[in-house]
């Protein structure tokens, strides 16, 4: 099943989920194509330098969003990922075991703060793929940290999954968004561009410039208070590396007692995070990895997660702190930005 697409080339504004690119008037005979659509549960968009559209990309798009749900998608019952969750044996194909062990380095790292196999809570608090529970409490939050852990499964040599219990729930959600958007720009580089921006919900990549202005691509992130009316917070350059965010200024639910949970879950406590962090933004080599980071940023505690950013190699981050009534913004050295 394709994604709905559309291919535009244009050189206005361009808005995208959590970041906005500015493009200029064009300038000369190379366009900026874009390509847009919906896929893996939310939208995309592309744009790439080029004199047309070229059916090529189209195409090679349409099959890396269809590799990805065949392989991750816990909301398609005979994907990979559905058929471990289910207690199937499965061989899992490549994308799965370069994610899982993607996501074994950065729990190990994150000393298990980011952890795939928080998806029963997920589920639970209402965040996921199943029926959530009406009321969560103590007991219940106990019962499914024994089924969570990602010490508790392993990537066979034959490419299967071990699970220590059958109802160890892998959700990779929080990492596959950043895994799809470098699996678009390996296949742009493949093709020869060198010159493109590719979003999956909000998570980028930049390769080279911006071909109309000659410079490195600008990107602007959410500002996480705005109400109606959209604005930003911050815009930086990108280039050659992989940007993504996280933040639960926008994901809570509310259960049957009347007790509001945020998205953001302790894989270690079982509860919902509630912290003084609005969001958290990750530059990275790779979109896969800050991905990761960005979700592990939400549940770190804060001084915690300037210490692992500062202990990895080219990776810099940022945080925006709910202060009083307003917000601070926190960064380290590497972090480039001009406030908005």
């Amino acid at each position: 099943m394709n994604p709905m697409r559309s291919i535009i080339t244009d050189c206005k504004k361009f808005s995208l989920l959590a970041f906005a690119v500015i493009l200029s008037a064009c300038q000369n005979e190379v366009k900026v194509q874009r390509v847009q659509g919906d896929a893996l549960g939310t939208t995309y968009s592309i744009l790439y330098a080029d004199i047309k559209a070229n059916e090529s990309v189209l195409d090679s798009i349409d099959a890396i969003f269809l590799r990805m749900n065949q392989s991750m998608s816990t909301y398609w019952p005979n994907s990979i990922i559905s058929k471990i969750n289910r207690g199937e044996t499965v061989v899992t194909d490549v994308d799965f075991q370069n994610v899982f062990n993607a996501s074994q380095q950065v729990w190990k790292q994150t000393n298990g703060y980011f952890d795939p196999t928080v998806g029963a809570l997920v589920n639970a608090y209402g965040f996921g793929p199943e029926k959530p529970l009406a009321e969560i409490d103590t007991k219940t939050v106990d019962s499914l940290l024994n089924i969570t852990g990602f010490h508790r499964v392993s990537l066979l040599e034959n490419g299967t999954v071990f699970k220590e219990n059958k109802n160890i729930y892998v959700d990779f959600n929080a990492i596959a968004k950043g895994y799809a958007v470098d699996a678009l720009a390996q296949m742009l580089t493949s093709l020869g561009y060198q010159n493109f921006l590719v979003e999956v919900g909000g998570e980028l990549f930049a390769a080279g410039i911006n071909p109309e202005k000659e410079m490195p691509w600008r990107v602007a992130i959410d500002h996480p208070k705005q109400q109606a009316k959209r604005a930003f917070i911050v815009t930086l350059p990108l280039q050659n590396q992989g940007l993504a965010s996280s933040g639960n200024y926008r994901k809570f639910r509310t259960d049957a007692a009347g007790n509001s949970f945020v998205h953001t879950i302790n894989p270690k406590t079982g509860q919902t995070v509630q912290s003084n962090v609005l969001s958290t933004s990750v530059l990275a080599p790779y979109t896969m990895h800050a991905d990761a980071y960005a979700t592990a940023l939400m549940a770190l505690p804060f001084k915690k997660g300037k210490i692992l950013i500062n202990s990895l190699n080219n990776v810099e981050a940022m945080w925006v702190l709910a202060v009083k009534d307003s917000v601070e913004l926190v960064s380290t050295t590497g972090f480039s930005f001009t406030p908005q």
